[in-house]
């Protein structure tokens, strides 16, 4: 691939400094590279464009490349460096040992970009570029998700006001009203609900009056509401809400709240879609809540499936984006990995694979530590794609290991401790004990792991060696130390030559960690047994929950844990490789239109706060030439 060359300097700028030092080439450059032609995507700009979907038709048939997934150790609240890494392999992959590849990536939240974390495009010279466009708006598709679910959320509300203040007749004539020749008809949208409910008429007048009730009302048990309204900024005072205050709102109260719009269940269909059909399809089977007689309550049952996935139709499209060092990436959904799944689009991994073909590489990545992140990957998303990975990179630092290894707390917006800056490879080796961990989740799958060693100025070599030995003890296949922060792709030049012996040799069989056919509990625990717990303990709203679905008949989708990503337990502090615990699970809900089932552990926030000093106090516009200063 033509490279864009990168004028390394040390010490090592700010990220954006980095990226506003380096000239993208035009988006349609990228695009060529990859085989695509103009009628292939929509251009956003100079700097970015829409892959349409119908380019997966023109290349079928087409072999896949290799697929690689990255993932990491527990990290600290500073995080490892696992989207850097992730475009560092990439940049090296492409640009110095010219494989054709492609970096798959979660749009960013601005929740975390203006509050405590910064941004997701990577950082130092390994970063994705328009480095503010990819943090801030992008092409629109979070906003498309915020307005599409609350959208659901106000249908949800205002049909629950208009069942309470009408009649059979009044509701039933007002939601079939006669057309300007006289009669009444059933749109689409109203026959999938009369198929629902085992209705067989065409016409309205057709219904008998127990049939209008029952078509007509949805009975919505306020108290069994799951749907939330969302935005993407961080607030925790919106976390508990009431609604209903108005006075046109005759006494129509409730307590609500909002989440966080990447926590929306739209922005998990829209990273498990493969498809415009099976995304409307999803959307449509959204359950909200459940009837008063205990019958689950869809988007599609309040007739909105249609008009959310107009609302989709173009967010479904991959965002093509470029590396600083001019290899390509597609940027698709965000959904969290400690309250969702954690992995970018189906869709643009399939798109990619394709593009890439035999011998190219597709690298993508899984939030968090490979407890979460990529457990979720292999057992929910490469389900429903139909994709095996060859290879998984776990991402460590030294830092991290030594926190494992009960060195003092790591605190955003802290200095680290002494311990963390000077030599202490006791303090390292004990904390490998959370890596081989990670080690051993992974390769449970059948899938190779490579360890790679993301190098800190202050780590030693003792340091490292002791971190490569652990690692190969506990079953990687190779352990490799980077510097991609401070050079770009040519500090991961060994990574990715190892990453490809990696996927050349993937030869065990994959395996999934449990059968979609278990219990609900048998799957949870499964997974708990992974994290080293000896055993789980449910509240009784969980079990109560697990019997209500069962008896729904959604037993059969796979689980999603809603955890805390700083710990293999429930508990945060709790670190290194804890076992013999008992895994706490809250409470048990449902994504059905996603395809999951989430169970709580513990206590779990799906709307972030904001610090006492916000990332937003950096950032700001440079009015002389309109570029943002201060993001990172």
């Amino acid at each position: 691939m033509n490279a864009t060359t990168l004028q390394v300097v040390s010490p090592v700028p700010t990220d954006i400094d980095i990226a506003n030092s380096v000239q993208p080439q035009h988006i349609s450059a990228i695009a060529k590279k990859l085989n695509l032609n103009p009628n292939h995507y929509d251009l956003y700009g100079k700097y970015k464009a829409k892959v349409l979907l119908p380019v997966i038709d023109d290349l079928k048939g087409r072999q896949d490349g290799f697929y690689v997934v990255v993932g990491g150790i527990t990290p600290t609240p500073l995080g490892e460096g696992k989207s850097t890494t992730t475009v560092g392999l990439c940049q090296a992959l492409g640009a110095f040992l010219d494989k054709k590849v492609m970096t798959t990536l979660r749009q960013p939240s601005q929740g975390p970009t203006f509050g405590i974390k910064g941004g997701a495009a990577g950082g130092g010279y390994s970063q994705v570029i328009p480095m503010d466009e990819f943090n801030l708006h992008l092409t629109g598709d979070i906003h498309a998700i915020t307005a599409a679910n609350n959208l659901l959320a106000a249908a949800i509300d205002t049909r629950m006001f208009h069942e309470s203040t009408q009649s059979d007749t009044a509701l039933f004539n007002r939601l079939c009203p006669p057309n300007k020749h006289g009669t009444r008809t059933f749109n689409t949208i109203m026959h999938k609900r009369l198929k629902k409910l085992n209705i067989h008429k065409n016409l309205p007048e057709h219904l008998t009056p127990e049939e209008v009730n029952r078509f007509a009302r949805l009975d919505i048990d306020p108290t069994t509401i799951t749907w939330r309204r969302v935005m993407d900024v961080n607030d925790r005072f919106l976390r508990k809400i009431t609604v209903g205050q108005g006075v046109d709102e005759r006494g129509m109260v409730r307590e609500t709240g909002f989440d966080i719009s990447v926590a929306s269940e739209i922005m998990a269909v829209l990273a498990l879609t493969d498809s415009l059909p099976d995304m409307r399809d999803r959307l449509g089977k959204m359950v909200i809540g459940n009837s008063r007689s205990g019958n689950p309550v869809s988007a599609d049952d309040l007739g909105l499936g249609g008009a959310l996935s107009v609302l989709m139709k173009d967010a479904i499209n991959p965002t093509l984006m470029q590396t600083l060092e001019g290899t390509p990436v597609f940027v698709h959904a965000g959904p969290f990995a400690n309250i969702a799944h954690g992995s970018s689009s189906i869709v643009a991994d399939k798109i990619a694979l394709k593009l890439v073909g035999p011998g190219g590489f597709v690298v993508t990545e899984a939030g968090f530590g490979c407890d979460i992140g990529v457990e979720k990957f292999m057992n929910i998303k490469c389900r429903y794609s139909g994709l095996r990975p060859q290879c998984v990179v776990i991402v460590a630092t030294v830092r991290a290991l030594k926190m494992h290894g009960g060195g003092p707390p790591v605190t955003a917006g802290k200095p680290l401790d002494w311990a963390y800056v000077s030599e202490n490879v006791g303090l390292v080796e004990a904390g490998c004990a959370n890596l081989a961990r990670h080690v051993k989740i992974v390769r449970g799958y059948g899938v190779n792991v490579v360890v790679a060693v993301n190098r800190f100025a202050s780590d030693t070599d003792a340091e490292i060696a002791a971190v490569r030995a652990a690692a190969v003890a506990a079953g990687a296949y190779d352990a490799v130390v980077c510097s991609h922060f401070a050079h770009g792709g040519k500090g991961a030049i060994d990574l990715g030559i190892v990453v490809q012996k990696a996927c050349e040799n993937a030869k065990e069989p994959f395996k999934f960690l449990y059968p979609l056919d278990a219990s609900i509990k048998d799957k949870i625990e499964a997974i708990a047994r992974s994290y080293g717990a000896s055993g789980v303990e449910y509240s009784e709203q969980a079990e109560k929950k697990i019997k209500m679905y069962s008896k729904q008949g959604f037993s059969g989708l796979p689980i999603c844990m809603a955890k805390t990503q700083y710990s293999f337990s429930d508990n945060p502090k709790a670190k290194g490789a804890p076992s013999g615990f008992v895994l706490p699970i809250r409470d048990v809900r449902a994504s059905i239109g996603a395809g999951f089932i989430y169970p709580l552990v513990g206590s779990m926030s799906t709307m972030p706060g904001l610090p006492t000093r916000p990332c937003f106090y950096d950032i700001d516009l440079d009015v002389t030439n309109g570029k943002v200063k201060g993001l990172s």
